[in-house]
């Protein structure tokens, strides 16, 4: 029994979930920097540096600094792209650059949280075009991510309509609890990042996964589960009952698939930055 999941009926309880470095081995939105450039979204120079920044992110992850900077860029960035094609390029390639980085663990709990009668709900600083089609390949029954401001064009304004972050997650958390009947003391949270505490410290049973040290040394503390993910395994190699058809999302967000070059040229820049 992974994360020492109990088997609680009443009240409703859910498990919320952080996405990158959490249930996935990589950052979402930079795993498809090639898939975005192929299509046309990004240049090769951004495509170089995303992958740079992939880098980055798996050494050691963004502090609360660089988030924003992340999040400064996006509004310029992101302008003008045309939404559809964002989602046409995640569905066309989810299943070959997602599939094969979902944590062996992270799937298991998720199988677990769900056969003891609670919803799982994806909790993501990523965009929904990115977010969204991984929650269903997940089984999630929900989705909280960034969402951006559409035109009636169908192109994002570059204008951030709501920023799933630090604490605005936890705000996410406590407003679902309301309208789903959730007990929070009886849910469960998970994520590898320190900037997730407000959002851990919201349940009953908050877990430390893959956590940098900020994370780390707070768990300890608090005496928290530290959990190590470590076995990436295509779904399709796993037993054939983790595919269970998934529920609407009902808190999604029309976010942008684009971050990915956007995260790039943040991480770049701040790496340049601190080397000189």
């Amino acid at each position: 029994m992974l994360g020492g999941v109990e088997n609680h009926s009443l009240p409703r309880a859910a498990a919320f979930f952080d996405l990158d470095k959490t249930v996935i081995a990589k950052s979402s939105t930079l795993t498809f920097s090639k898939s975005f450039y192929q299509g046309g979204l990004i240049n090769r120079r951004a495509a170089l540096r995303t992958a740079y920044a992939q880098f980055v992110f798996l050494a050691g992850g963004l502090d609360h600094d660089q988030m924003e900077r992340m999040r400064e860029y996006l509004s310029t960035l992101c302008r003008g792209w045309n939404v559809q094609q964002v989602r046409d390029i995640v569905a066309e390639t989810l299943h070959d650059l997602i599939d094969p980085i979902i944590y062996d663990e992270a799937a298991s709990l998720i199988e677990e949280h769900h056969a003891a009668g609670r919803d799982v709900v994806i909790v993501s600083t990523s965009g929904a075009e990115v977010v969204e089609p991984i929650g269903e390949l997940l089984g999630a029954d929900r989705v909280v991510a960034t969402r951006m401001v559409v035109g009636e064009d169908g192109c994002f304004t570059g204008e951030v309509e709501y920023y799933a972050y630090g604490p605005t997650k936890a705000e996410a958390i406590q407003e679902l609890a309301v309208s789903e009947g959730y007990d929070l003391d009886r849910c469960y949270a998970y994520s590898d990042s320190a900037t997730d505490l407000p959002m851990l410290k919201t349940v009953g049973y908050p877990h430390a996964v893959n956590p940098d040290r900020a994370l780390r040394r707070e768990a300890l503390a608090r005496e928290w589960p530290v959990l190590e993910f470590r076995r990436p395994v295509p779904l399709k190699k796993r037993l054939p009952t983790f595919s269970v058809p998934p529920r609407p999302a009902l808190v999604a967000a029309a976010a942008i698939g684009a971050a990915a070059a956007t995260a790039g040229l943040v991480w770049y820049a701040s790496r340049r930055r601190t080397t000189a």
